[in-house]
């Protein structure tokens, strides 16, 4: 008998091994100990083998030690055993023709004394997952699922399910399905119930659909006798065999009201269970058992309080989320169940911002008449937070209580004195929420308008902010001496505010303004009018324009429909609708309540939200249309994923004076009226047939009123600058690459599509021929519904000037984001009018 081989003086650490040299090494000593028995031996072994899985696990090829890995696998120490079916099974899948040497000494196994080895060899032997070797498995299993000892049994139950998925036919003809029943009816062993539950539950699923016998079996599982059977054993599960059980007995129906009550007897003490998960699927039965009874549905919202509020406060933090956010849906549709419980909802200083903002909701949701001022003065405490968003979020908490309220004079005086304290974000969500509160209590208005006439425009940054201010000083801009001036000079600095959202507030305010305070107001509005018919913002500039026409018309009429008479809002939109939560609702004790939204909306491709495009050109796709039919030069490889790596970068903020656009405001410095040949208004003038003559007059009466001392209609619209380009531009993707790269953003706009053209953006396809034919070129697309990116770039004729483009289009807002880099800077305005005016025409006959 060979004695062992002496240790070599090599560095046994794994980490460093010295590749073919010592696989042969490792070789020729497995080779020697393979049927040794000498004492010691089985020790050797074990640093081999270790030193063979360690190569394996970091990537180093040792499949060339399979024959002798299995010789040396015939021993009855179990740590060998493991070893050795853990480097069969890494092998055995990529390489069927080595599987085919393990099964005569894995079948050996199979039938060892120890029943540990028998379960670990019957698990490896189904692990192989080589269909041709499924002939050898069925043997195996059968004497498995017979076998004393139930861990044996129990892999053997699962051993059914990986046959099924290798061959379902051989599952099927060895009958296993109906030994599977007959284990979970009558095994003593519980996990090996569980395991046959969930294999069945597998199986006769997927073989439903084609076989009507599957169908009936698996409604056989809803029966009574089984249900029963296994709640009355449901004590002696484990926990995740609970939760498996209690999944079932949701699906299944009782007959009457008192075998709802006996179910919910039988269970009860499963509410006191210390897993979180157990506790959730027993709530998630009791409340659908009693969805008919509504008194009885009341009392289980009670009996199910306690446990779920101990759940909360026990556990880690991600235990204590998951938990309270079905605390939460439960809280939306019962609040007054839980209003006396607000205390246990308070944020605790040492928990997760996201456990922290769950809390702010409900605490918003169970707020009532007599807890309100108790909350309120909680969540002000919150609003000192150093965790901003969390600061934010509990102002915010105090305006949605506000808005469900009938006494607010609290809460009033609670948000004015957080427009007095000296933090922007305080003053922001304040803001914003005051507008809130005044469009529903008009009769607070003086109060909020004392406060909110101290605050200086200059130290409202935000834009929902700034458009809440802006909304107050024209809504209420008889009760503040100022407001006509402050809206002047915010008007002044128009091609310093980026956001459209003010300027949109803006041009509104400003023209309330005029109405109440025509003489103070009526140079601002003349100077607002002509910045915002020069805006490159679509919306901007057609509100300007409709304001415009209105005035022309009849001032009056104008009046009526920017400042009419207003109700009070009294209901806000929820922002979900009660069919969704309902379905959220139907999905208790899922991921759907974790995320508050149906399990449609996160697993369905075709019901994703909104994509977000990759920095990398690796994640689009160049469509084989746009391949073959534009340039064969412009060919781009799919995964190229340095391309375009500058993608992310912040857009660069506007120019002033020229707000990235082709038009140039009207200048205006508050002495003189608005220069004549900085933007006619020619686009302005009513066609005869619709004022009777009348326009011309009633146009200049406005223009002079305001001080636009524009001749309408005589000037002609200026043409956009002449720009040639190469229809036969050819650029290949390593020069895209590097000049989108090191080229600065020339234009940064946002445009709005055509109905038709949304239309016929179905596929990426359409739009890249079009652009084509305006020598606009693609060099990648990609994206889906309702997003697409594309690429473009084109070549000035008789110049060697390029432009590139960034398009990204939302066909739900019809709205286009162009980013252009150009080579002759002068000349990118000009390139962005072309490429809007081709943009514009996709999809027009």
């Amino acid at each position: 008998m060979a004695p062992p081989p002496q240790q070599s003086h090599r560095s046994p650490s794994p980490s460093q091994p010295s590749g073919k040299s010592e696989v042969s090494d490792l070789k020729s000593q497995l080779r020697q100990l393979a049927g040794s028995r000498a004492p010691g031996a089985d020790d050797s072994k074990r640093d081999l083998f270790k030193k063979v899985i360690s190569n394996m696990t970091i990537g180093i090829d040792v499949s060339s030690l399979f024959g002798e890995m299995v010789m040396c696998s015939a021993t009855s120490d179990i740590v060998l055993k493991k070893m050795c079916y853990l480097y069969v099974g890494n092998y055995a899948k990529v390489n069927p023709d080595l599987a085919l040497l393990t099964i005569n000494f894995l079948q050996r196994d199979c039938k060892d004394e120890d029943p540990m080895i028998r379960g670990l060899a019957l698990r490896s032997l189904c692990s192989l997952r080589v269909a041709n070797l499924v002939e050898y498995l069925v043997g195996p299993l059968g004497s498995g699922l017979k076998d004393n000892n139930s861990y044996v049994r129990m892999v053997a139950v699962i051993g059914v399910l990986k046959l099924y998925h290798i061959s379902a036919s051989t599952c099927i003809d060895a009958d296993f399905p109906a030994i599977l029943k007959h284990l979970m009816l009558n095994d003593p062993d519980t996990q090996v119930v569980a395991n046959c539950l969930s294999a069945l539950q597998e199986i006769w699923t997927l073989e439903s659909s084609t076989s009507e016998e599957a169908a009936r079996e698996r409604e056989t599982l809803l029966s009574k006798p089984t249900v029963y059977h296994l709640l009355n054993r449901i004590k002696e599960f484990s926990e995740w065999a609970q939760c498996l059980v209690l999944e079932l007995v949701s699906k299944y129906i009782p007959a009457d009201s008192s075998e709802i009550f006996d179910m919910m007897n039988l269970l009860e003490d499963r509410l006191q269970h210390a897993n979180g998960a157990v506790v959730l699927a027993t709530v998630k039965l009791f409340l659908q058992l009693t969805l008919s009874m509504a008194d009885v549905h009341q009392q289980v919202y009670e009996r199910i309080k306690a446990p779920l509020l101990t759940q909360v406060s026990s556990g880690s933090p991600e235990q204590s989320y998951a938990v309270l956010s079905h605390l939460h849906l439960l809280v939306m549709r019962a609040p007054y169940i839980f209003s006396s419980d607000y205390k246990h909802f308070y944020c605790q200083y040492n928990e997760p911002s996201y456990v922290k903002k769950l809390k702010l909701e409900m605490l918003t949701a169970v707020a009532n008449e007599s807890n309100t001022y108790e909350i309120v003065t909680e969540l002000c405490e919150y609003a000192a937070n150093v965790d901003i968003p969390i600061a934010r979020e509990s102002i915010r908490a105090v305006g949605k209580i506000a808005l469900q309220q009938y006494d607010v004079n609290a809460i009033v005086d609670r948000l004015l004195q957080f427009l007095e304290m000296e933090k922007d974000y305080v003053t922001s969500e304040a803001l914003v929420l005051v507008k809130d509160l005044l469009r529903k209590y008009p009769q607070w208005s003086q109060d909020c308008i004392a406060v909110v006439g101290n605050i200086s425009s200059k130290n409202v940054q935000e834009p929902k902010a700034k458009a809440a201010l802006i909304w107050m000083l024209g809504e209420y801009s008889q009760d503040m001496h100022d407001a006509p001036y402050v809206l002047e000079s915010l008007v002044e600095n128009w091609d310093e505010e980026h956001s459209s959202e003010v300027r949109l507030h803006l041009l509104t305010a400003v023209m309330k303004c005029f109405f109440k305070r025509p003489p103070e107001t009526k140079k601002a509005l003349g100077a607002a009018l002509a910045a915002g018919l020069a805006d490159f913002h679509q919306d901007v500039h057609d509100r300007a324009l409709f304001y415009y026409r209105l005035l022309q018309y009849n001032v009056s009429v104008a009046e009526s429909v920017v400042n009419p008479p207003k109700q009070a809002v009294s209901v806000f939109a929820d922002t979900q609708s009660s069919e969704i939560k309902d379905r959220i609702f139907d999905e208790f004790n899922s991921l759907s309540v974790v995320y508050q939204k149906p399990s449609y909306m996160f697993t369905d491709k075709e019901h994703r939200g909104t994509i977000e495009f990759a920095d990398e050109i690796g994640n689009l796709s160049i469509t084989a249309e746009s391949v073959e039919s534009v340039v064969p030069a412009q060919r781009v490889e799919a995964n190229d994923k340095d391309l375009l790596l500058s993608t992310s970068e912040k857009d660069e903020g506007r120019e002033p004076g020229s707000n990235g656009s082709a038009y140039n405001a009207p200048s205006y410095n508050g002495s003189s009226a608005p220069s004549t040949t900085s933007q006619p208004l020619a686009d302005l003038a009513f066609p005869s047939t619709g004022l009777s003559g009348q326009a011309p007059a009633s146009s200049l009466a406005i223009d002079d009123l305001l001080g636009l001392d524009f001749a309408v209609g005589t000037a002609a619209t200026p043409s956009p600058p002449s720009l040639n380009l190469n229809p036969k531009a050819v650029l290949d993707p390593g020069t895209f690459q590097q000049k989108w790269r090191q080229l600065p953003i020339s234009i940064s706009e946002e445009y709005s599509l055509s109905p038709q053209g949304i239309a016929s953006l179905t596929t990426p396809h359409a739009l890249l021929r079009h652009m084509q034919s305006h020598s606009i070129h693609c060099i990648a697309s990609g994206g889906q519904s309702p997003n697409f990116k594309f690429f473009f770039f084109a070549q000035k004729a008789e110049a060697s000037s390029i432009y590139l483009v960034e398009c990204i289009i939302n066909t739900s807002s019809a709205k286009s984001q162009i980013k252009v880099k150009a080579d002759d800077q002068s000349s990118s305005q000009a390139f962005s009018t072309l490429f809007q005016s081709a943009l514009s025409k996709f999809g027009l006959p």
